[in-house]
C-alpha cells in the first residue's frame, strides 16, 4: 500500500496543475462569439453608489451565460464597489463555465494568484495603474499560472504596454480619475491598436447601434455592466439588448 503521504502529494501536485492549466479563453470566446458581449457582474459604483445590493453571485452570472454573454465580468474590489473574489467561485459553482475576467485594481501577485484560485479564466491589468515593467511581470505570473490577460488602456500614452504580451487589449471609455466616460475614445484609439490584436471596448455602451459601429473598426468584444445591472432581471435585459444588435 502506498504510503498516505506519497498518495496526499501526489494529489496535491495534481491539483495544482489543474490550477496552472489554461481556463477557457477570453480571447477565443470573443473570436467566435456573434456579439462579443462581456456582461459584467458589478453591485456597486464609487461614483453611483449601489446598482444592485441585492445582486447575487450564483445567478446573474449564469442567467447572463443562458442570454448569450460571450464572457462574464466580475468586481472583486470590497472597498469601492462590493464585490468578492468568491463571487467568482459562486459563479463557478451556479454553472457558469464560460470565460471569466477577475476585475480589481491588480498591483501585486498576490492578487493574480488569486484570481487563478477563485476559478477566473483571465485578470485585469491596467496600465494607468502600474508601470511597464510591473505589468510585464504580473502577466508573465498570469500566463504561468493558466490565466489570460485584459490589458486594459485609455490613452495614445498608454499603448506602449501592449509590448508587455497581453492576449486581449481594452480600451476604457472611462477615464479613472474623473469616471467621465465618452466611447468616443475607443474609437480614437482603435486604428492605433495592433492590426491582430483582439480589442475590447469596456465602459458607458449602452446602445445596441454603438456595437455595430465599434465592430466596424474592429472590436470584437464589448464590456457592459451598469446597463444590464440596473435592469429587474439583467440576463432578460442582455437578451434584449443582443435581439437589437
Amino acid at each position: 500500500m502506498a504510503d498516505i503521504l506519497e498518495q496526499i502529494v501526489a494529489a496535491k501536485r495534481k491539483e495544482m496543475a489543474r490550477l496552472r492549466s489554461r481556463k477557457p479563453s477570453l480571447r477565443q470566446a470573443l473570436l467566435d462569439s456573434p456579439t462579443g458581449i462581456i456582461a459584467e457582474f458589478k453591485r456597486r459604483s464609487p461614483s453611483r453608489g449601489w446598482i444592485k445590493e441585492e445582486g447575487r453571485a450564483a445567478e446573474i452570472p449564469l442567467s447572463y451565460q443562458q442570454n448569450g454573454a460571450a464572457a462574464i465580468s466580475i468586481l472583486t474590489d470590497r472597498q469601492y464597489f462590493a464585490g468578492d473574489s468568491r463571487f467568482i467561485t459562486e459563479a463557478r459553482q451556479s454553472g457558469v463555465d464560460i470565460p471569466i475576467l477577475f476585475k480589481n485594481f491588480v498591483v501585486d501577485e498576490l492578487q493574480v494568484c488569486e484570481a487563478a484560485l477563485c476559478g477566473a479564466s483571465a485578470v485585469l491589468l491596467i496600465a494607468a495603474c502600474l508601470t511597464k515593467e510591473e505589468c510585464r511581470r504580473l502577466t508573465a505570473l498570469a500566463h504561468e499560472l493558466g490565466l489570460e490577460v485584459l490589458l486594459e488602456m485609455h490613452d495614445e500614452r498608454e499603448l506602449e504596454y501592449i509590448e508587455t504580451g497581453p492576449d486581449v487589449c481594452g480600451i476604457n471609455n472611462r477615464h479613472l480619475g474623473t469616471f467621465m466616460t465618452d466611447v468616443e475614445t475607443s474609437f480614437r484609439l482603435a486604428e492605433k491598436l495592433p492590426e491582430d490584436a483582439v480589442k475590447v471596448s469596456e465602459s458607458g455602451i449602452n446602445n445596441p447601434q454603438v456595437i455595430s459601429r465599434l465592430r466596424n473598426v474592429g472590436y470584437r468584444g464589448f464590456l457592459i455592466g451598469e446597463c444590464f445591472m440596473r435592469a429587474p432581471q439583467p440576463g432578460l435585459a442582455l437578451k434584449e439588448f443582443i435581439r437589437q444588435i
